[in-house]
């Protein structure tokens, strides 16, 4: 079953701070084993002003959830999550099966 992890990056207290480190988050997401699709988007402010629900998503996409399960326990992986730790925002992993494209 085609499986995507969506990691929803929080609002950070420091924009430019996390915005400089995300260039290497992106690059090492890039790099996990058997990735078939990256996709990286950035919330819309709201209309009203109120902070957005969250700052960023990253999609990422493999053929399979065996796939994505180990690509998630590599080395590469590991870089990639330490450097999304240290990178001052909070952030939600999910692992979804695709039903649908």
């Amino acid at each position: 079953m085609p499986t995507k992890i969506t990691i929803i990056i929080e609002n950070p207290a420091d924009m430019a701070r996390f915005e400089t480190a995300y260039a290497d988050i992106a690059a090492f997401a890039r790099q996990l084993p058997e990735l078939r699709r990256l996709e990286e988007a950035k919330v819309w402010p709201k209309e009203d002003g109120t902070p957005t629900p969250a700052h960023r998503t990253l999609d990422l996409y493999f053929d399979s959830y065996e796939a994505a399960s180990a690509a998630v326990s590599t080395p590469t992986a590991g870089e990639f999550f330490q450097r999304l730790v240290g990178s001052g925002a909070a952030f939600t992993g999910l692992f979804s099966d695709i039903q649908h494209s």
